[in-house]
């Protein structure tokens, strides 16, 4: 028999939400006094907190670096990179045609030769039979005309006698010629006397002639024997051009010469170039040669410093200015300077090829002041410390220099310049200089390493 239901329950709360409703006002309206309290608390302590004496403010004084100005004549440098060439450099060719029997130990890529020394030798044996015939030869014409004179002095006997034999028949006909008017001579023995002093004229004719023929011919030996004596010569040449000889102290750059290596005329043996003869390539731009150019007139003689620097080492040589490029380089956009190098005896040998730098002295600036970049403000002014306070100078640059500006203007000798650069810098800021004034920032005349803008 199914259990009867029990009772049923009111929808209505009751007293029970009354309470909680309640209770969570009260606990609203406690928060809202507590924050009102702090609220009105911390109001008071504000409004009633004890007067504190404020510090007077005070001019911020910055600490700066300074220069002092000295005016005098500046010389900057220009900075540059260069080439190193080689000043002379040769192809040694073979003169005459042969065999290599010798070769010198030196004669290799890298290798160091001297003047004179010999590179190569070629079989010698032709080139002295050569030598023997054409001296054979020689000897043989100068005996030609030895006798050609021998006979040139017999002819000269002859006609001397000829000469005399005419006379005489032309003496012996003049007197028959005279008897023959008192008739003691006759007719006959007259022409007989003729026809001698015909037959004499020939004859001396004859040795005038034979005479002149042979002298002729001592014109022709004597052309013979120059002929044959040329041909001795370019012998004995041929004989010496047996052997290739350094025309200076050079290094090897390339060689093609073994023993045994059959050659031909202008066949290249080796390619040298000299060692203490090297020049350094650069360009100027045209801005920087006119500069020069506007002052001295000529770049010849100038000196160049030349450094080369090798790992963690730098080696320096002196040079000169040889001579300038006969065109403008247009692509690097200036003009090509080459100037010779001075290696010094021990001294390290340049190579060509090795990329240097170099420094040139620029134009001079005179009654410049040196200072460093950092004095320098964008408008064209540096600030001087005058009574502890900047005050602005007007200045012109004149040229940089590897870190400094040579400038002219408002500046006097004595002026402390300003040389840290300050965001707030300006007329009248106070600043206390950290730098002992009496040591000048710049240095005298022909001094500098920059690069010259």
């Amino acid at each position: 028999m199914p259990a009867a239901p029990g009772p049923r329950r009111s929808p209505n709360p009751g007293p029970g939400r009354a309470v909680v409703v309640l209770k969570s006002l009260l606990q609203a309206i406690l928060a809202l006094a507590i924050l009102v309290a702090a609220v009105l608390g911390m109001r008071h302590f504000v409004l009633t907190k004890p007067e504190v004496p404020r510090r007077p403010a005070q001019e911020q004084t910055y600490a700066v670096e300074t220069a002092a100005v000295r005016l005098a004549s500046h010389t900057p440098s220009i900075r540059l990179y260069g080439e190193v060439t080689a000043g002379r450099q040769v192809d040694l060719r073979s003169l005459v045609a042969g065999e290599i029997v010798a070769v010198n130990p030196e004669l290799k890529a890298g290798g160091t030769v001297r003047k004179g020394e010999d590179l190569v030798a070629i079989n010698r044996f032709d080139y002295e039979g050569a030598v023997r015939e054409a001296r054979a030869n020689l000897l043989e014409a100068r005996a030609q005309k030895i006798e050609i004179e021998g006979r040139v002095a017999l002819y000269r006997d002859n006609l001397r006698r000829a000469g005399e034999q005419l006379a005489f028949a032309e003496r012996d006909l003049e007197r028959a010629e005279q008897l023959q008017q008192t008739g003691s001579v006759t007719e006959r023995a007259l022409d007989e006397r003729r026809l001698l002093v015909s037959q004499r004229r020939q004859a001396e004719e004859q040795a005038r002639n034979t005479l002149a023929v042979e002298e002729a011919g001592i014109e022709q030996q004597a052309a013979v024997i120059q002929r044959l004596q040329w041909r001795l010569e370019l012998a004995e040449r041929n004989l010496t051009n047996t052997v290739l000889r350094a025309p200076f102290d050079a290094i090897v750059r390339t060689e093609a010469a073994q023993a045994g290596r059959l050659v031909n005329v202008n066949d290249v043996v080796a390619s040298l170039y000299a060692r203490n003869e090297l020049d350094v390539r650069f360009t100027l731009s045209d801005n920087q040669y006119g500069r020069l150019i506007a002052q001295s007139g000529t770049l010849v003689a100038r000196p160049v410093d030349v450094s080369w620097v090798l790992g963690s080492q730098t080696i320096d040589y002196r040079a000169v200015v040889d001579r300038v490029g006969a065109d403008v380089a247009r692509t690097r956009g200036g003009v090509d300077v080459i100037a010779t190098v001075v290696v010094e005896d021990g001294a390290v040998p340049l190579r060509p090829g090795a990329f240097v730098e170099v420094t040139i002295p620029d134009r001079t600036y005179p009654a410049t002041a040196r200072l460093p970049e950092t004095a320098l403000y964008d408008e064209g002014h540096v600030f001087v410390v005058t009574e502890g306070r900047m005050t602005r100078r007007n200045v012109r640059v004149e040229a940089f220099d590897q870190g400094y500006v040579l400038v002219s203007g408002e500046l006097s000798d004595g002026d402390v310049v300003v040389t840290t650069r300050i965001a707030g810098g300006g007329e009248g800021v106070k600043v206390r200089s950290l730098t002992d004034a009496a040591q000048p920032a710049e240095r005298t005349q022909g001094q500098g390493g920059g690069n010259g803008q």
